[in-house]
């Protein structure tokens, strides 16, 4: 039945529709976005699921099931569904029933609801039931099993508040400077202190673990950098690739007063552990062959680490999510732009590292001047001739490949460059004889994963002073390349329709600019293809944070272009 002029349709199987074209849109998709995933977006209806993770890294949150419930009903354009707002209650509730506390030197699962209790049974194999008081059910937890029962239970769909504490570590005399080693003015924005409370949570059994999420360029180092400064610990690192290691080390050594004796990197070739050690996800889990062991695992234990903090968590690789079951007495800080992970596992990121503490609208800050505005833009381009001919004939697989390779986007990335002549461009995509084609067509440096690191770091830094102002990159770039003055980023394909590579290579010209402070991404899509399909899917994280991606198609897209950019 109508109710009010609302942009929400709830249903019943926890879908929520977001009618885009509503005057309150925005401000009800920014409610929605606390509890629910974006999962597609046809037209001006978006499609919103409310799903069990959801709800918990609300309730995490503080988020209460009224506050949930007024957005649904207060939003809704027709009557909620009764049976939904009781759906949420009962998740919500199963958010901190199952308590993980210690009692001396153990380790004990806890509950007072007997339902729950007879429903999990004696959990033999993970734990041993214990005598309790009347209406207290207890299961002694092995300390070794601390993180795998937390697996366990969340697949059974009740996830456990952690409360068995943390500990300390070796201890690291280290605090924040005031001011920068190169004598700039330094010191954390507002935001960026409130995620290290979030975390830290000081005298709070809740503090010690979770994930901050920020868009790239918001300073999630600085954030992790406070959060060790703070707990002043022996603190390993681990992050994606070596160019991310040194930018740690640098922003380390500049903005806190450890010294070059108190930070190792064990990444490459280096193999230092000292008091601060940062490494990256490639090294912990390399083996000589898939018999074998993981050489460096080691590194876990070859320190008493009383932190450890996960770079670009949701790149998190299935050895150290188990590596991570076995070290819950470790505080643990996950840093991410995007919860997003394609293989489906964020309910293992939520069980080992912990719920989500922080996670700020994007647009928020780029309204406070902290991450540049940017503009999105869709060019559908035609596939023609012998590419279209291939296309039709190819097997399903074959057909992305083929439309991504559309070689009519060169002459689109030409019209680009010219139109934005003067600033620094990422020309970025995942097919190498593609990238090795536009690199020679536009004249500009290539870097891929087989690009030496001092090579790489030569470009980089060319790129930064502006003597090279088009770089091409492959994947590489996709994660921790600071490259502060990037103001336009052209994709020309990606990896099908991953959400979270859009998101990090819009990060890559994230950061704030001087004057406008803005940017521009473009993504190439061939026109009639199936890549115009994967290219929704992986615009679902950007449009729930807000942005709008304008489209532009048709035959001719560079001449109209070109006639745009006189006009």
């Amino acid at each position: 039945m109508l109710r009010y002029d609302g942009p929400l349709i709830v249903q019943a199987d926890r879908q929520v529709l977001l009618d885009e074209r509503h005057p309150r849109a925005n401000e009800a998709r920014e409610s929605l976005c606390r509890f629910a995933d974006l999962v597609k977006r046809p037209g001006d209806l978006h499609t919103y699921r409310i799903t069990p993770l959801s709800v918990w890294n609300a309730a995490a949150a503080g988020v209460t099931p009224e506050e949930i419930a007024d957005c649904l009903v207060g939003y809704s354009r027709y009557d909620v569904p009764a049976s939904l707002l009781d759906d949420i209650g009962r998740l919500t509730g199963r958010y901190g029933k199952l308590r993980l506390e210690r009692r001396g030197d153990e380790i004990v699962l806890v509950t007072f609801d007997s339902s729950l209790a007879a429903e999990l049974g004696n959990l033999a194999g993970w734990a041993e039931e214990r005598p309790s008081g009347t209406g207290v059910f207890e299961w002694t937890v092995p300390g070794e099993r601390r993180g795998t029962l937390k697996q366990e239970l969340i697949r059974r769909g009740y996830p456990v508040l952690d409360l068995a504490g943390y500990h300390q570590g070796e201890s690291l005399p280290v605090e924040l400077r005031e001011r920068a080693a190169g004598g700039r003015a330094f010191s954390l924005r507002d935001y960026q202190e409130r995620a290290v409370d979030l975390f830290y949570r000081e005298g709070d059994k809740h503090g010690g673990s979770g994930m901050l999420v920020l868009p790239c360029g918001a300073g999630k180092t600085v954030i992790g950098i406070a959060a060790l400064s703070r707990l002043r610990c022996a603190t390993l690192i681990l992050t994606s690739n070596v160019t991310s290691v040194r930018q740690w080390k640098s922003e380390l050594l500049d903005k806190t007063t450890l010294t070059e004796e108190d930070v190792g990197e064990y990444a490459g070739h280096m193999r230092d552990i000292k008091p601060v050690t940062i490494a990256t996800y490639q090294i912990m889990t390399h083996r000589r062959s898939k018999d074998d062991g993981f050489v460096h695992m080691h590194l876990f234990g070859d320190r008493d680490w009383g932190l450890i903090i996960y770079d670009e968590v949701h790149l998190l690789p299935a050895p150290v999510f188990r590596m991570t079951a076995d070290i819950q007495a470790t505080r643990r800080l996950g840093l991410t732009a995007t919860l997003v992970r394609e293989d489906g596992r964020e309910e293992d990121v939520f069980s080992l590292i912990g719920p989500k503490r922080f996670d700020p609208s994007w647009r928020t800050l780029e309204a406070g001047g902290w991450i540049a505005r940017v503009t999105c833009n869709e060019i559908r381009v035609p596939l023609e001739g012998a590419y279209a001919d291939r296309y039709a004939s190819a097997e399903p697989r074959a057909k992305h490949r083929i439309a991504a390779e559309n070689p009519a986007k060169a002459d689109v990335v030409r019209e680009l460059l010219r139109r934005h002549r003067g600033s620094s461009v990422l020309v970025i995509g995942q097919y190498l004889n593609q990238l090795k084609k536009l690199a020679g067509a536009i004249g500009a440096p290539m870097i891929t994963g087989a690009t030496p690191y001092d090579e790489r770091e030569v470009l980089y830094d060319r790129f930064k002073t502006g003597d090279t102002p088009v770089i091409v990159v492959s994947k590489v770039a996709n994660f921790a390349v600071d490259l502060p003055d990037a103001a336009v980023a052209i994709q020309v394909s990606g990896s099908f329709g991953s959400r979270q590579e859009e998101a990090q290579r819009i990060g890559r010209i994230m950061r704030p600019k001087p004057g406008e402070n803005a940017a521009w991404f473009y993504t190439l899509v061939s026109e009639g293809t199936k890549e115009t399909e994967f290219a929704l899917k992986r615009q679902l994280f950007m449009t729930e944070q807000g942005y709008e991606y304008e489209l532009v198609g048709g035959s001719g897209v560079a001449g109209s272009m070109r006639m745009e950019a006189v006009e």
